[in-house]
Parts: structure tokens; C-alpha cells; sequence
């Protein structure tokens, strides 16, 4: 979702059928890792990608020979299925 444009952390939750808090947390988590950015603006708190960020973490995972090159158009599409599907999927 990040990939077309700057979101609100409540934007980016809402597609999940998970608490706006643990949502938060998984932001967290992205965010130390440099994958993402998040900026407070007023209340709000966007997010934003980090391209360097996750080309390294691909660099990175490649290097493991386990892993191909990261699709980000087709890791979207899985991502709108698994959410279609729903929890039972």
C-alpha cells in the first residue's frame, strides 16, 4: 500500500483485522528496521516506504541464495488475496 503513496498509520490499518495498536507496533518494527518512515504531522503519524532500505533488505536476502528477487507488484497482489480470502483463507 506504502508503494503508491504516504499513508496515515490509521489508513494503514484499517484493510486488518487486527487492533490499530498492534498495527502500530508492526510500524515499529519496520520503521527501526529502515524499511519504512514515519513522520508525525499534527496528530497524525504517516508512513512512508524506505526504497533503500528494502533494496538492501533484498540485497541482503539474496545473498542468503534462498530468496529471489523481491516482485513488489506480485507481493501486492498476494497481499490483496490473502486480505480477500479473509482470516479462515
Amino acid at each position: 500500500m506504502l508503494l503508491e503513496d504516504d499513508m496515515a498509520v490509521t489508513d494503514v490499518a484499517a484493510p486488518f483485522e487486527m487492533s490499530l495498536a498492534a498495527v502500530s507496533k508492526h510500524l515499529v518494527v519496520l520503521a527501526a528496521a529502515g524499511l519504512i518512515r514515519q513522520e508525525k504531522r499534527g496528530r497524525i503519524t504517516w508512513c512512508q516506504i524506505e526504497p533503500d532500505g528494502l533494496r538492501r533488505a533484498s540485497i541482503w536476502m539474496q545473498g542468503f541464495g534462498q530468496f529471489d528477487p523481491v516482485d513488489l507488484d506480485d507481493f501486492e497482489r498476494f497481499l490483496q488475496e490473502v486480505l480477500e480470502e479473509g482470516p479462515s483463507g
